[in-house]
């Protein structure tokens, strides 16, 4: 699924529970403080999300640079991504 920042990546996992990766590239993110800030947002989404997304591998990838005020608009489209993904989950 695609937003308008992230890319959400989901596949059926191997093991109970599924493992999270994140994608942040530094092209997209030059300040290290800005990728780490948008990569605890981005865990904060998916341990809302956990208890239905425990059966799934994921991937959030950002997709396209990111200015820091719109750090908190990408950790809430993540939060949509997820809900939309478990919404069309089997």
């Amino acid at each position: 699924m695609d937003g308008r920042f992230l890319q959400l990546v989901a596949a059926s996992a191997a093991t109970d529970p599924g493992r999270v990766g994140y994608i942040i590239p530094r092209r997209a993110i030059p300040l290290a403080v800005d990728r780490n800030r948008l990569r605890r947002r981005l865990r904060e989404a998916v341990r809302a999300a956990r208890p239905g997304l425990e059966r799934f591998d994921v991937i959030l990838r950002v997709r396209q640079p990111i200015a820091r005020l719109d750090i908190l608009a990408a950790s809430a489209e993540a939060r949509e991504l997820l809900r939309r993904a478990l919404a069309s989950a089997p």
